[in-house]
């Protein structure tokens, strides 16, 4: 099999998502669907098209225009990366502004540390 038949050329691709935190389970559940094997999640701030929120505390006005999102990166070799960046769009989706992105980008290698194998092998 060469490496034009195997997903994504043969290569490794990291999808990396922010997502609304309340979307979290709903995109761990459709990437569970497409049988995409592992993620890490990081909680992150951000801010993009999202308007900005005003509050009160104490008698002080303030502005929230970073907005607590979860990232969630995926590395796909065996599963085609679209498929990923399709499960996620579909999961995430609330159709306002805030949403989030989602990223695609090579990967030039892996190691797996305990057992030292590299590229494909490793992940």
């Amino acid at each position: 099999m060469s490496d034009t038949d195997l997903p994504n050329d043969g290569g490794i691709k990291l999808v990396m998502a922010v997502v609304r935190p309340d979307k979290l389970a709903d995109v761990k559940r459709g990437l569970a669907e497409i049988g995409a094997p592992s993620l890490t999640v990081t909680n992150v701030s951000g801010r993009g098209n999202q308007p900005a929120k005003k509050g009160q505390w104490r008698g002080e006005e303030y502005t929230v225009d970073l907005h607590q999102k979860v990232k969630i990166e995926c590395i796909v070799s065996d599963i085609p990366a679209a498929d990923v960046v399709e499960a996620i769009r579909e999961s995430a989706t609330t159709g306002e502004p805030g949403d989030g992105k989602i990223f695609v980008v090579d990967v030039a290698d892996a190691v797996q540390i305990r057992t030292g194998e590299r590229g494909r092998d490793a992940v």
